[in-house]
């Protein structure tokens, strides 16, 4: 086979495969990232054994929430893209969390100081003063999220050269927090090393996380997925750096 026909191959397969939910198990065997050492499942299901309300806010599809061995009395999730929450509520059932449809700018459709508990894994963005309002006093937000610069060795794969990144700093988190009235009790900061094997897990990837490249889409890219293609069979599977931060702060 030839390697473009190889390459349309792979890219074929990985356009066709379902993206819903946050799972990434389509990529076994295909493309590994480390993950951050502090274990935010963990400390999640930690935090809500300790809660009787508890919110999580951009759930996805579920999938952390889902592993809480003690959830608490009231547990509700947000979701913002209309596929995941169906895949959502199926997921949550076995933990008796009600899951919302919100409009991700919109916000949160809850009444003030309604959580003990916020979490948040990789939320699209923190609208801090909706996390603060609906915490009550006390209250914790328990959050993992992207850091600036986070797979950008694939996005200029793909786009060519960016400019320095402008968002997701964790020190504008912490002032962010601060401003809309939270105590910040620990900042974390992990860079993590993400490998992928070969193009189809590439264009998975980016489908599926879409803000790595936006409007990405395999014809209007299809020259750049070749030459990564060609560059994997080359000189090995292609490497990429992705950051993380965890932010626990509380409402005084």
């Amino acid at each position: 086979m030839s390697t473009e026909r190889e390459a349309d191959t792979l890219i074929a397969e990985a356009a066709a495969a379902p993206v819903d939910g946050w799972g990434f198990d389509w990529l076994a065997g295909r493309a590994t990232e480390e993950r951050p050492p502090w274990g935010y499942a963990r400390l999640v299901a930690e935090a809500m054994a300790q809660v009787d309300a508890a919110l999580d806010v951009d759930t996805g599809g579920g999938e952390v929430l889902a592993e809480v061995p003690r959830p608490p009395k009231l547990l509700v999730a947000t979701e913002g893209w209309p596929p995941n929450v169906e895949v959502a509520r199926r997921t949550l059932r076995r933990v008796g969390a009600t899951v919302v449809a919100v409009d991700p700018d919109a916000p949160l459709p809850f009444r003030d100081a309604s959580f003990d508990l916020v979490v948040s894994r990789h939320p699209v963005r923190t609208d801090w003063a909706e996390t603060a309002r609906v915490l009550r006093p006390g209250g914790r937000f328990l959050s993992q999220q992207i850091g600036a610069g986070t797979m950008r060795e694939l996005s200029e794969a793909i786009l060519g050269p960016l400019p320095p990144p402008s968002q997701r700093h964790a020190d504008q988190a912490v002032a962010d927090a601060e401003a809309a009235g939270l105590r910040v009790v620990d900042l974390r900061r992990a860079t993590l090393r993400a490998v992928f094997s070969d193009v189809g897990a590439v264009v998975w990837f980016l489908r599926k996380v879409i803000w790595t490249v936006p409007g990405f889409t395999v014809d209007r890219y299809r020259p750049q997925l070749h030459a990564l293609h060609h560059r994997i069979s080359t000189h090995g599977p292609f490497e990429a750096r992705s950051t993380r931060f965890l932010i626990d702060a509380v409402r005084p």
